[in-house]
């Protein structure tokens, strides 16, 4: 375990290697899991503010869900997460020609409609971020789905590329600059892939 501050970081983060291979995966993590994406209080503002730059690339079912159930609905478990089409697609997902589902606010994102790219949850995934039980803790873990992750995993091996490395964008902008500096300082200290 690592820790930086009031972050605790699993060995898996900075060890295990990860590149999503999205020819393979077809962006699986948008489409299958227990609920939408989970999302922070302060995104909810977000999804408000940019849903209307975002609703152009949306296919007309999902227009029509989030019409029906909301921009985000709150789940028992999971707290507040993005509505899903028929607990499946991810309302905000779009699927381009090759079949690979993409993220509809991303998109708007790079075309420069919104400033703001995509749930946290989505940017950081296979990484995790939990509170501790007395909530002064962030609990940062490493949870690739086992067999949709797979062929990114094997791409991280190929490409010896730590989850840590490829997630450097988001860890970024979940945590801030001087906390993946930090970070980078103890992988390649301690862990030896991190120092290639």
């Amino acid at each position: 375990m690592i820790a930086i501050d009031n972050i605790l970081v699993s060995d898996e983060v900075v060890q295990e290697h990860f590149v999503c291979d999205l020819n393979k995966c077809k962006g699986g993590c948008c489409v299958d899991g227990d609920a939408g994406a989970p999302l922070e209080k302060e995104e909810l503002a977000y999804i408000q503010e940019v849903y209307e730059h975002v609703k152009p690339y949306l296919p007309e079912e999902a227009v029509k869900e989030i019409e029906r159930q909301g921009l985000y609905v709150y789940d028992r478990e999971f707290g507040w997460v993005t509505p899903t089409i028929n607990s499946q697609i991810c309302v905000y997902g779009l699927t381009d020609a090759n079949g690979i589902v993409k993220c509809g606010i991303e998109q708007a994102y790079l075309d420069g409609k919104v400033s703001w790219k995509k749930p946290i949850s989505c940017h950081l995934f296979p990484v995790k971020v939990s509170k501790s039980s007395d909530g002064e803790l962030d609990l940062v873990n490493y949870e690739p789905r086992e067999d949709l992750c797979s062929a990114a995993c094997k791409l991280g091996n190929k490409l010896k590329v730590p989850a840590y490395v490829f997630l450097k964008e988001s860890l970024t902008r979940k945590f801030g600059h001087e906390f993946y500096e930090a970070l980078d300082a103890v992988a390649k200290e301690h862990f030896s892939d991190a120092k290639k």
